[in-house]
């Protein structure tokens, strides 16, 4: 029987028979996969749907934030999140990625108490919803661990149902030496529960408390609460931390097969029930294991760009682009129907693991050194003999970008700049964090009082005074977000920047940056070059291949573009977008 020919419930009883096999007691995979379609309201004969479709173009850009990073009085954050965007988003951003927004009692909603409502303090599904209608919504699906005072926890202290056997067990003489985790914190809890002391596996923190995928009656859950999300508007869900979700003592714990496919049943279930909707994984790990996630283009829709962070910070404080090129160079181009999704920026810090073998100790020392000099801070996370690892770094990123290695210095604005221009070029699609488009300075306050250094660049906004920030133009914030907007003006108009638009990496030294793009129907080529030192340096258009008989063009302005001998000077942070073609919006 060919792959076209199966049903809907065959092939989610093959990908549970994968999931559970060996699991004791043994689970009936055809019972299970007609309830999962039930919860799903989906037809078991439905045959597959076409996979390699791209449901993105170069029209897409995400901000992401959380539900109260605007606040004004009166007034519930989700809607006065809406209010942000419909004045400052439309046209330039497509989507809005709202960081966990149900009730939750730590890590700033990643320990969830209820997956099924909307936290009353930034308001409700009907907010929700409403920004779901005009902007491509993603929302987390904290699938990994749950709150320890959620209900489904209490449930398990007490013997009860539901959350009696939702947790990860194990025992304390268990060899475990070989779990990674990305904390230093005990991995085991120890609790009194009716049935006696148990130790729950928390790979986080102890007020999160992972789930036992063994029991299919925690998978059901998370495809009751998917639909859930599906219904409310969501069309992209992001697993979060998914990477840990099976465990197998004496293993890693971390990427095993289980857990890939978990994530195909949860692609296979979600592509039925919006042909459109996608799936994004955050696995902040090591490159390599990272793009394991994309599958056969059978997994996740698009995987987090981890490596680009530390290598684009590292690249414009050393003012040498060697090790970002290497890895440019490394990386595949993504299938149609999967993606990159590219960030700089993030409510949690700039991850180090995902540098792991790309950038030497030495480097990495001096990377934190410099980002300790510029107000950051460091977070560790624990190794197998018990010995500690920066594992990112906590800093607001236009305050990381204040200098070199030398130290702060005048370039600030447009090495910021530069960094969001060098993103937008790249093949995928850009998630710009809320306050790296807002130009959002270190939160020391917000440190203070959160007790945790991840509060840095977690800052709340007055609404009414940030619109004032953002009308006056002397003002740095009005400064980032024209300039930031301008560029994602331009982007969205080029086919070449296409998500899926053919890359290559240009030779140019170590202090020019750059890559070519090219349009799926190749009318249009982009040049994007950008100086990533502090000085001005010499582009020789000779150099870029640029085809005589077609009339050249710098799509952000500042350079002419007389003809292929010309030499153009770039200044300190300069990036050009060179093109035959401007304003070409692709095929139609």
């Amino acid at each position: 029987m060919s792959s076209d020919s199966i049903s809907l419930q065959e092939r989610l009883r093959r990908h549970l028979e994968f999931i559970y096999d060996g699991v004791s007691p043994p689970v009936d995979a055809d019972a299970l996969a007609s309830e999962a379609l039930a919860l799903m309201r989906l037809d078991p004969g439905e045959p597959p749907v076409p996979r390699q479709v791209n449901f993105w173009s170069q029209q897409d850009a995400l901000v992401i934030t959380y539900g109260d990073t605007f606040l004004r009085e009166g007034e519930a954050p989700l809607h006065t999140l809406k209010s942000f965007l419909d004045e400052y988003a439309q046209g330039l951003l497509s989507g809005v990625h709202i960081l966990p927004f149900y009730p939750w009692s730590s890590d700033d909603g990643f320990a969830v108490l209820d997956y099924s409502s909307v936290n009353e303090a930034l308001g409700s599904w009907a907010d929700v919803a409403a920004i779901g209608r005009d902007y491509d919504l993603m929302a987390d699906l904290v699938i990994n661990h749950c709150s320890g005072r959620s209900l489904w926890f209490s449930n398990f202290l007490q013997g009860r149902s539901p959350g009696a056997d939702y947790f990860f067990t194990a025992q304390p003489d268990q060899d475990l030496s070989a779990v990674v985790r990305p904390r230093t914190s005990p991995l085991l809890r120890e609790v009194d529960t009716a049935n006696g002391t148990r130790h729950v596996w928390c790979t986080f923190s102890h007020d999160q408390v992972d789930l036992d995928f063994r029991n299919p009656e925690v998978l059901l859950q998370f495809v009751s609460i998917l639909r859930l999300y599906l219904d409310q508007g969501v069309r992209i869900l992001r697993l979060d931390a998914v990477a840990f979700l099976w465990k197998e003592p004496g293993t890693t714990c971390l990427n095993l097969p289980q857990t890939h496919e978990v994530v195909r049943l949860l692609r296979t279930l979600v592509e039925h029930a919006l042909p459109d909707a996608m799936l994004i994984t955050e696995t902040n790990i090591p490159n390599r294991e990272n793009l394991s996630y994309f599958g056969n283009a059978n997994e996740a829709h698009c995987v987090y760009n981890f490596s680009l962070p530390p290598l684009l910070l590292h690249t414009l404080v050393s003012g040498d682009c060697t090790h970002l090129k290497q890895w440019m160079m490394s990386m595949p181009p993504a299938q149609n129907g999967t993606a990159y999704f590219n960030f700089i920026a993030s409510h949690d810090g700039i991850g180090l693991r995902p540098a792991e073998g790309l950038l030497s100790d030495e480097e990495l020392q001096g990377l934190i050194a410099t980002m300790s000099e510029f107000g950051g801070h460091v977070s560790y996370r624990a190794l197998e003999d018990g010995q500690s690892r920066p594992y990112e770094i906590n800093i607001a990123l236009f305050d990381a970008l204040q200098g070199t290695l030398a130290g702060p210095d005048q370039w600030n604005l447009e090495r910021f700049l530069c960094a969001h221009a060098i993103m937008f070029g790249l093949e995928g699609i850009p998630g710009i964090y809320v306050h790296s488009l807002l130009g959002t300075r270190n939160d020391y306050q917000r440190v203070e009082n959160a007790g945790h250094y991840r509060a840095i660049n977690r800052h709340q906004w007055d609404f009414g005074q940030l619109v004032a920030e953002l009308a006056d133009e002397q003002s740095l914030h009005r400064r980032v977000f024209a300039g930031l907007t301008g560029l994602l003006a331009v982007r969205r108009k080029q086919a070449a920047f296409h998500p899926n638009a053919t890359q290559f990496t240009l030779h140019l030294g170590t202090g020019l940056f750059g890559f070519w793009r090219q349009s799926m129907d190749r009318r249009q080529s982009i040049f994007c070059i950008s100086n990533v030192t502090d000085t001005a340096l010499d582009l020789d258009l000779a150099d870029l291949n640029l085809i005589d008989s077609e009339q050249w063009h710098d799509l952000l302005g500042a350079a002419i573009i007389e003809g292929r001998d010309q030499i153009l000077s770039l200044s300190p942070y300069q990036t050009v977008w060179i093109t035959n073609v401007a304003d070409h919006p692709g095929p139609r």
